[in-house]
């Protein structure tokens, strides 16, 4: 049995995260979905908390009928130091076999530490970013056909919307 690693924070769950999990589903018999900067919420760059995430990682993949007993979603908090990234992230999870990453550093740090990393296809990538998620929502422009149904539906629901525009009009006061 294989087990694959995809980092990222998430900060929202969009579409091209979930044509990702599916890619990396079609080379791995499992998959550990580690949210990072599980810290880090109510600001521009992470708006949404761990636990938020979470939930809309769930959502998604349940809306697109991705078998629950494939994944496990874990929330990870930033190590201080990049030297102790890698103990840190082994330290919160369990074991996998390769890890599947876009992010530079993350990637060096894993091959420094002698594991097997590939990249993810960038699926439209101008569009499926969660920075352009962030700006349109703040900009009051459409945003949710960036994101699955009940991600949006979800994000709505707690309010994500009116949290951003508030934390942006903070900013800049700033």
């Amino acid at each position: 049995m294989t087990t694959g690693l995809y980092v990222g924070r998430f900060q929202p769950f969009h579409l091209g995260h979930l044509e990702a999990v599916k890619h990396i589903l079609a080379k791995v018999d499992e998959l550990v979905i580690v949210v990072g900067s599980a810290h880090d919420s109510h600001t521009i760059e992470n708006p949404f908390t761990a636990g938020e995430r979470i939930t809309m990682i769930r959502l998604a993949l349940k809306e697109a009928k991705i078998d629950a007993n494939r994944y496990t979603v874990l929330p990870l908090p930033d190590a201080e130091f990049h030297k102790v990234w890698v103990s840190h992230l082994l330290s919160q999870t369990p074991s996998f076999d390769l890890v599947f990453t876009n992010e530079p550093l993350t990637g060096r740090l894993l091959k420094e530490a002698g594991m097997r990393v590939e990249k993810i296809p960038m699926f439209n990538r101008t569009a499926f970013t969660a920075t352009e998620v962030r700006k349109r929502i703040i900009e009051g422009k459409n945003w949710e056909e960036l994101l699955p149904k009940s991600v949006a539906g979800y994000v709505k629901q707690i309010k994500g919307e009116e949290r951003m525009r508030e934390i942006a009009q903070t900013d800049k006061a700033n």
